[in-house]
């Protein structure tokens, strides 16, 4: 006789809590799909991305290398001007740095700035000099670069350099920012005008004399309690009439015009780079 096994109680609760195997792979998929969406999020981070774009091959690794040990940068090495203007096409960068070397032809250098800038106007960049020849100095900051840096400062002084730059304020001496003046002097240079018959507002007087001193897009909207948006507005009308494109021919107007003083010179860069030193300013 023959006696069919029946379940305990302990096993019939067990099966009665039996999950099938379908809900089971449901609940798995929607976590993989929960997984997958979250990846492709996009990640807010705020380092500052830096192409460092000279054909010096040594110097743009060494320069790379340092400056991805700090936590602020991620930073790409470009050796050839070709690869630089592909990466700037392709991908987003918030500083570039260009090397110009003496060795090299100086001209090539300052036309590869043009090219950048052509490229994204936005664009920070910041020329490396290997000494402060005044000719290279003029040249870069003609070219559109915001800040001069010479290869023999600190690289705490290149860090705050970059910050400077990103932040939409121009890095140079007053030194450097002296040779462009006699620059202009010396050539008899003025400003062009787009339209000869308008002048500046008086508002626009006041927002290029704050540019000339240094005074970014937001600091200049807190000191006047506008809008960031009326401040850019104000500065595109800026540039239309007065015929420049960059902050650093706006500041050198304001020099020509006394909206600045010259002997006020070092107070256009709040971050100025101290001849033959490095205690460099917070």
């Amino acid at each position: 006789m023959t006696h069919a096994l029946q379940p305990s109680a302990e096993t019939q609760d067990s099966l009665s809590t039996f999950v099938p195997l379908h809900t089971i792979f449901g609940v798995l998929s929607f976590f993989r799909f929960c997984g997958d969406y979250l990846t492709a999020l996009p990640t807010s981070d705020s380092r500052i991305r830096i192409l460092v774009a000279d054909t010096a091959a040594m110097s743009c690794h060494l320069l790379v290398d340092a400056l991805r040990r700090c936590k602020d940068y991620q930073a790409i090495a470009a050796t050839m001007h070709r690869k630089a203007l592909q990466l700037l096409q392709r991908e987003r960068f918030d500083v570039v740095l260009i090397g110009i070397g003496v060795a090299e032809d100086p001209v090539a250098g300052t036309r590869f700035i043009r090219q950048v800038q052509n490229l994204n106007p936005k664009l920070n960049v910041v020329a490396l000099l290997e000494t402060r020849q005044r000719g290279l100095i003029v040249e870069a900051l003609r070219s559109g670069a915001r800040g001069v840096f010479c290869r023999s400062d600190s690289f705490d002084a290149l860090c705050k350099c970059i910050r400077c730059v990103h932040g939409g304020q121009v890095w140079a001496s007053s030194m450097e920012l002296e040779f462009v003046v006699d620059a202009l002097v010396d050539h008899g240079a003025r400003t062009p005008r787009s339209n000869g018959s308008r002048r500046l507002s008086k508002r626009e007087e006041e927002i290029t004399r704050l540019v000339a001193e240094g005074y970014s897009n937001r600091q200049i909207s807190e000191r006047l309690h506008l809008s960031e948006h009326t401040i850019k507005n104000y500065l595109f009308r800026v540039f239309e009439k007065l015929g420049v494109s960059t902050r650093v021919g706006l500041t050198l107007y304001a020099l020509r015009q006394g909206h600045a003083l010259q002997p006020k010179l070092p107070s256009l860069v709040p971050m100025v780079v101290p001849d033959n030193s490095s205690d460099l300013p917070s």
